[in-house]
């Protein structure tokens, strides 16, 4: 079950009362593909919105199968097209919603909308023009609107209540969009679907924590890549010290630890510290690798002892 699915099914769930039912009815209609006098035609893939339109348009009107289904089998989707047949049952719908002109407005009614069905009108509109993205993927939630009077209201009405949204044109639709997370959560809730609004928060943390993960393992990899490098270059430098003047001809402090780099090319400088009778942190191990590297310079440079023991 996607995600978009999953939220629209629970916008349906909760459309249990004549007010709801209504409004979400008027935003089904209103944002259907096709809505005039001659046509209504409701198209969708998810079955529980051709059920809601089917069992809304009786409700509304009362009368008994005022819509008829017809389903098209498509690649692993069944589209379902749900009309108004009788003409009279349409010319009922545009009385109900105070559309009196035989030349429909595509604009929403003042006089319908009020604070109070507000919520299940958009609703209405989500479930018939509305998706969104897996949220594992990318915060994204649209309203494909035909008509540019009736998205630029919509806009106004997404504005009015808090929610960042914005307006593009796709083809010949003009589609409104949200891509921040937080507006998505807030319009769920708003629409009826707290579930699939905690659900995208959980989703959120989720992809928050695994990218912290990704970079805390992309910094340790870093880490490990360079202490690697700074190891093979010590171990070098070690090894061809002890070609040229061998290592019984070092320091005692500094053929320790030559020699526990030699046996330990994989630790990091700070367990190698650990390692000599005794100890030393980072810095100390490192200032004695340090001037291993400089006595390797020198021999290379031909400016170094020949065998034989070096001064402290």
């Amino acid at each position: 079950m996607s995600f978009s699915y999953a939220a629209k099914k629970e916008i349906c769930g909760g459309i249990d009362t004549d007010g709801k039912k209504y409004a979400f009815f008027y935003g089904m209609i209103l944002f259907c593909r096709r809505f005039t006098p001659e046509n209504i035609v409701f198209r969708t893939e998810n079955d529980i919105a051709c059920d809601m339109f089917t069992r809304l348009a009786d409700d509304v009107i009362g009368v008994k199968d005022a819509a008829s289904v017809e389903e098209t089998p498509k690649e692993n989707v069944t589209l379902y097209t749900v009309s108004i047949p009788e003409e009279s049952v349409r010319e009922e719908l545009i009385h109900r919603y105070h559309i009196y002109s035989r030349s429909v407005i595509h604009r929403i009614q003042d006089d319908i909308i009020t604070d109070e069905n507000a919520a299940a009108f958009l609703a209405g509109a989500f479930i018939s023009c509305g998706s969104m993205t897996e949220p594992i993927k990318e915060y994204h939630l649209e309203f494909v609107v035909p008509f540019p009077e009736l998205a630029y209201d919509l806009l106004e009405m997404l504005v009015d209540i808090g929610v960042n949204a914005k307006i593009s044109e796709r083809k010949n639709d003009h589609i409104i969009y949200l891509k921040e997370s937080e507006s998505i959560e807030d319009l769920l809730t708003y629409m009826g679907a707290p579930g699939s609004s905690v659900e995208l928060m959980n989703v959120k943390i989720y992809k928050d924590i695994r990218n912290k993960t990704n970079r805390i393992t992309n910094c340790d990899n870093a880490n490990i890549e360079r202490t690697l490098k700074a190891s093979r270059r010590q171990v070098a430098d070690i090894e061809y010290i002890e070609r040229t003047i061998g290592l019984d001809s070092l320091p005692d402090d500094l053929r320790n630890i030559a020699e526990l780099r030699l046996e330990n090319p994989e630790i990091s400088l700070k367990e190698l510290g650990g390692m000599l009778d005794k100890p030393l942190g980072r810095s100390g191990a490192n200032h004695r690798l340090r001037k291993l590297t400089e006595l390797a310079e020198r021999l290379r440079q031909g400016a170094g002892s020949p065998r034989g023991r070096i001064a402290e």
